[in-house]
């Protein structure tokens, strides 16, 4: 069966792995896009996109084609904002069913911790995940495992 990469990314952190990710598998990716943009200034991010979260919002999303009925197994990637996954990351969990597949989160964080985030994804999603794994910020370089937590998650997804 096909496997789906489905992720938000505000800066490009998740979008970095989403890639990576699927050049590793050879899987599809659905970047979700919200109808109206979240701001990626300095302040206004943490504070819309925070408040946004913490609100527990689901955006209207702009239309996408991928038939998520299509594929055996969906990852799911986010950036992991006031402890939680993205809000539409949160639409798009809130319109597909995922039961019956196969289902892998990752999350890009500054922090050391996305247990809280990966476990709203798995009561989001009805799913217990084949694996979870915490990506900090790779396109910064804080995160020196990239590379063997990318390897990790690819085989997890892959048994």
């Amino acid at each position: 069966m096909k496997t789906l990469i489905v992720y938000y990314s505000l800066e490009g952190n998740t979008r970095l792995v989403a890639q990576r990710l699927a050049e590793a598998t050879g899987a599809e990716l659905l970047e979700l896009k919200p109808a109206k943009a979240y701001p990626t200034g300095r302040i206004s991010k943490f504070y819309f996109g925070g408040k946004s979260a913490v609100m527990c919002e689901k955006p209207v999303l702009e239309p996408y084609s991928a038939d998520v009925s299509q594929y055996g197994t969906v990852i799911l990637g986010t950036p992991v904002w006031a402890g939680r996954c993205t809000p539409p990351l949160r639409s798009f969990l809130g319109a597909e069913s995922l039961l019956g597949k196969r289902v892998a989160f990752f999350a890009c964080a500054g922090g050391d911790s996305a247990g809280k985030t990966f476990e709203l994804l798995e009561e989001l999603s009805g799913c217990k995940p084949v694996r979870t794994e915490l990506f900090v910020s790779p396109s910064s370089g804080k995160d020196a495992m990239f590379d063997e937590k990318l390897e990790r998650l690819v085989s997890a997804v892959q048994s």
